[in-house]
This record gives C-alpha cells, sequence and structure tokens, in this order.
C-alpha cells in the first residue's frame, strides 16, 4: 500500500554546458575555426607601380598562415588540448586548461599584431613576390582577423569551464578515484596486514 510519499532520484544530473562530450566538441570546433581562418586571406596588397616584377601589376593575396604564422600551429595546440581533456584526470585538467588558455592568448596576440599593423605583417610575401623588403604598399584587411580574435576569445573562455565541469565528470585514473575508496571497517590482525603487504597496500 502506498503511503502517498514520493521517491526522488538521488543521482545527480549533469548541467548540459558541463558535459564532456558538449565542451570537449565546442573546443574543437573553435580550435578549427580558428585554424579555418589561417587558410583564407587576410591581408590584400596593392604593390606601389614602380616595384619590380608581374607582381607589381596584380593584387598580392596574404593568407592568415603567412601573416600570423604561429595562430596556424597554436591553433593545432589548442586542438590537442581539448581532446586531451577528454581523457584526462583532475590534475591533468589543470595542465590542459593552462595550455589551451595560453595557446588562445597566443592567437589573440598574433592576429591583434596583425591587426594593428597589417603592413608589416605583409613584408615577408611581399619581400617573396617582388624581392624587395621593406617596400611601401597599400594594404586592406579582410575579416578574418578580427575573427580570429573572436575565436581565440571564446577559445579561451570554453577552456576555463574544463575546470568547474570536471567536477561532474566520472573519474578516470586511480588518482582521482583513491578518495573515494571507503577505509575497510573494523580491526586489521598480523595476517590481514602481510596479506595487504603482499598485494602492495599499506595497511598503515
Amino acid at each position: 500500500m502506498s503511503d502517498g510519499t514520493t521517491v526522488r532520484s538521488t543521482s545527480p544530473s549533469v548541467p548540459r554546458w558541463a558535459r564532456k562530450s558538449t565542451l570537449v566538441l565546442l573546443i574543437a570546433l573553435l580550435a578549427l575555426a580558428v585554424f579555418g581562418t589561417t587558410t583564407q586571406t587576410w591581408i590584400t596588397v596593392t604593390l606601389d607601380a614602380d616595384q619590380v616584377g608581374q607582381a607589381a601589376r596584380n593584387a598580392l593575396q596574404v593568407q592568415g598562415s603567412k601573416a600570423a604564422t604561429a595562430v596556424t600551429a597554436l591553433a593545432l595546440v589548442a586542438l590537442a588540448g581539448g581532446l586531451a581533456a577528454s581523457i584526462a584526470g583532475r590534475i591533468a585538467r589543470w595542465i590542459t586548461t593552462a595550455i589551451i588558455v595560453l595557446a588562445s592568448a597566443g592567437i589573440i596576440a598574433a592576429a591583434a599584431t596583425v591587426l594593428a599593423d597589417p603592413l608589416s605583417a605583409a613584408q615577408g610575401s611581399i619581400a617573396a613576390a617582388t624581392g624587395i623588403s621593406g617596400s611601401n604598399a597599400q594594404v586592406t584587411l579582410t575579416a578574418y582577423p578580427a575573427l580570429a580574435v573572436v575565436a581565440g576569445s571564446l577559445l579561451a573562455l570554453s577552456a576555463l569551464l574544463i575546470i568547474p565541469a570536471g567536477r561532474h565528470w566520472k573519474s578516470r585514473t586511480k588518482y582521482d578515484v583513491a578518495g573515494s575508496v571507503p577505509a575497510a571497517a573494523g580491526p586489521v590482525d598480523e595476517i590481514e596486514s602481510w596479506d595487504r603487504l603482499s598485494r602492495g597496500d599499506d595497511p598503515t
């Protein structure tokens, strides 16, 4: 006979933002978005008529991978860090979070440098096309450097969510679960002590 009491489940539900699959996928997508911007044109250069070669008569397209070479590598570092966080233990998650945040900061700084001085960022491509370094030219920025800054900022914020979200993730290593294993009840006799020592456990 029912007494009218409602039994509620005691198992905690994981918030959507804290789900491992959701957070790791978000970090991966943002890292890939940053990487994708570097495959596009960041700077369009119009060379002076006095510049030599055929390149002087055509606009020069400078990709992000050439304008800010560090962004490509840092995006891959952030991607690897996000994937590593999905299998990392508690302490390792702190390390991977720091790596992703530092990579994101590098992405933002490199892209912001291009936004601040696009001509300097394009000098390497100009020199390769004309054979002249330090030349003057008209440069036009596309939207991709700004998109890299936005994606890098979101990437850093997503990485910071790993720490609070990791509290809801199941433990993966013996170091994470060691504190949750209950101690054996009752006194430990000499024979049991030797048995536990033989298994590598310290009964003390």
